[in-house]
């Protein structure tokens, strides 16, 4: 197994799905062990690798910006490049969820798709910026697409997402009173372990549709 990948769940699995952290946490916060281990509950692989300042962070504990976009990419694609073999989903939470599907319309465009791309709360815009969308790529994107989004994420409300023109390959699941990693408050009766929850047996439901 290759070093700077974490990988749940048997080498022989039905489908891999990568995920990649968010700009602020490692790939072994409680969020990722939590869905990475689920799954791989579910009898598939979840692979997770870190971007290079994420890694540099670890080894220094000095708290650095994430790498420019072409950094990022390189990356994602050498992890695809690893694991590459029918099916793959790739996706992550927030930022790392968004360069996947960078990268997968990229793939789309020199005909070596991916199976899926499943993203965990996509940043739609910066908190408080809502004009200054990420949705260029989404124009080139023909793989099939999961995108995991609380209903008060302040990276794209169900009220702001509601008014954006997505491709059909992309599909939208909401998570009730969910803001960017899925939390609830306490007054709308649910939990962050029963979002969570919720969310990767959507994920999980999503990769299996994605296996030939």
């Amino acid at each position: 197994m290759h070093s700077q990948y974490l990988s749940d769940g048997p080498d022989d699995a039905p489908a891999t799905i990568i995920l990649a952290h968010g700009a602020g946490a490692p790939m072994d916060s409680l969020y990722m062990q939590a869905f990475a281990e689920s799954i791989a509950a579910h009898g598939l692989r979840c692979v997770r690798f870190e971007f290079p300042y994420m890694r540099d962070r670890r080894a220094t504990g000095i708290r650095k910006p994430p790498n420019r976009m072409p950094v990022l990419m390189e990356t994602w694609r050498n992890a695809v490049d690893v694991y590459r073999g029918p099916p793959l989903i790739i996706g992550g939470k927030s930022m790392g969820g968004r360069v996947a599907s960078m990268l997968a319309a990229q793939l789309d465009a020199e005909g070596a798709p991916v199976a899926g791309v499943a993203c965990l709360g996509y940043p739609f815009h910066p908190p408080g910026k809502p004009e200054k969308l990420r949705l260029d790529h989404f124009a080139d994107l023909r793989t099939p697409t999961l995108i995991l989004q609380g209903t008060r994420d302040p990276f794209g409300t169900r009220e702001e997402v509601s008014g954006f023109s997505l491709p059909s390959c992309t599909q939208i699941y909401w998570l009730e009173d969910g803001e960017h990693g899925f939390k609830p408050r306490k007054k709308s009766g649910r939990t962050e372990e029963q979002n969570w929850q919720e969310a990767i047996d959507t994920l999980v439901a999503f990769a299996r549709q994605c296996i030939p």
